[in-house]
């Protein structure tokens, strides 16, 4: 029995790896993935896990190599969108990602920004990140991307300083409140690297 599914996560990986973890433990595994669709063949409930990973930081070649890595590793995978856009030709410019990703476009990585990792169900917790560097470095990930929005908004709120005071404490706002993610994931990052150096 099969089985479609509507949602739309966004760049949600905690929440969009929870859901699917939930059919899972309902008996569904995932087959295909659209931009807002998920579907599903039935099995036995728990049979698989999974994870979600953000990978549109890297360059085309590298999430392809790191796809392919995982596969290797007897996972499957599937690429995801982070957004609803449906135009063709789109480029986007990513000031956080490492050099070969910053600029994407639909024939590149954009519209690919996830992988849906699936792997059979041990009784394990599924990390994709297992080492304190690992999740170091996915946690600075996410808190570079917060930490562009956070920078893009306060100078868009001092550009409006003097023109449209209104629109200045709007982006002032903004940036406040993007800011709250880059200090979030910045203590994570703290207290493993302090968890880290006890264990050494």
């Amino acid at each position: 029995m099969e089985k479609k599914v509507n949602r739309f996560f966004g760049a949600s990986t905690e929440i969009q790896a929870k859901w699917l973890n939930r059919m899972a433990s309902e008996g569904w595994k995932l087959i295909r993935t659209g931009k807002m669709s998920y579907e599903f063949e039935s099995c036995d409930p728990g049979k698989v896990q999974y994870a979600v990973e953000f990978i549109a930081d890297k360059s085309q070649k590298n999430a392809e190599d790191y796809k392919a890595f995982l596969e290797g590793c007897g996972y499957k995978v599937w690429y995801k969108n982070a957004n609803l856009s449906y135009s063709v030709g789109k480029v986007r410019w990513r000031p956080w990602a490492e050099a070969g990703g910053q600029i994407t476009t639909s024939w590149t990585t954009y519209n690919k920004e996830l992988l849906i990792v699936e792997k059979e169900n041990d009784g394990k917790p599924f990390e994709l990140h297992t080492t304190a560097t690992d999740r170091i470095g996915f946690l600075k990930k996410w808190r570079n991307v917060w930490l562009t929005y956070t920078t893009m908004f306060f100078l868009m709120g001092i550009l409006f300083l003097f023109q449209t005071p209104i629109a200045s404490i709007v982006f002032g706002g903004l940036g406040l409140l993007s800011l709250i993610p880059v200090v979030l994931y910045q203590e994570q990052i703290r207290k493993i690297k302090k968890m880290d150096d006890l264990q050494e």
